[in-house]
């Protein structure tokens, strides 16, 4: 099954920027997507649904989406999602995650030449706060490096730390703020951190555009 097949279309993850005064610069990323509605199963195996009509069942991780071109985001993915991964044909993966990167993961990057850039971000409650600006700063240079792509960057539910970095991503893309954080939302939904948008809103990307190979990319 094509990973077309998967790329997302739901509905509360689509971006629709709404600054008129703006439009120049909310700009919408143009993804060809694809149906995530459920699909029952209409030949069973004994492993369960591991099959569809002879087609491999593949299963995104959570809370995934497409950024923009070779650039993804989810939840923290596990065994169940390592045939969708590699339809992804992944050079690398950001993880946000301060944790020890569990083992069965490790050896699926080993087996698929994927590299792990891990920057680890406690995850936190407000209203003790401390999202690290250098920490996601670095991670942004590994995102904006054509040569790592496709990457995927991860959190634990893709939800708030992977939000704040697309988010910054976004300024660089010179979105503004309200489709900024109409994306944020509706990942976080009802999650959504007042402290994370306005970090978001701070957060200073000149220092980035220096980078030659940023934005080549960006403005491609």
């Amino acid at each position: 099954m094509k990973v077309a097949e998967f790329q997302h279309q739901q509905h509360h993850h689509q971006i629709r920027p709404h600054c008129k005064e703006q439009s120049d610069m909310c700009r919408k990323i143009g993804i060809d997507a694809a149906d995530f509605s459920p699909v029952a199963p209409t030949a069973a195996t004994t492993d369960g649904c591991d099959r569809i009509d002879g087609d491999d069942f593949f299963i995104p991780p959570l809370n995934f989406a497409m950024v923009d071109n070779g650039v993804f985001r989810s939840g923290f993915p596990n065994n169940t999602n390592f045939a969708f991964l590699q339809t992804l044909g992944l050079r690398s993966i950001i993880c946000l995650c301060p944790e020890p990167y569990p083992e069965t993961n490790m050896e699926f990057l080993k087996a698929n030449g994927i590299k792990l850039y891990q920057f680890g971000i406690e995850g936190y409650k407000e209203p003790f706060v401390n999202i690290p600006e250098d920490t996601i700063r670095e991670a942004l240079k590994v995102v904006l490096d054509v040569r790592n792509h496709p990457v995927l960057i991860h959190c634990k539910r893709g939800k708030h730390r992977t939000g704040c970095l697309v988010g910054c991503l976004r300024k660089l893309q010179k979105w503004c703020l309200t489709s900024v954080f109409d994306e944020y939302q509706r990942f976080a939904a009802a999650k959504a951190r007042v402290s994370d948008q306005r970090f978001m809103e701070l957060f200073d990307v000149s220092s980035l555009k220096h980078l030659p190979m940023s934005f080549s990319w960006l403005k491609r």
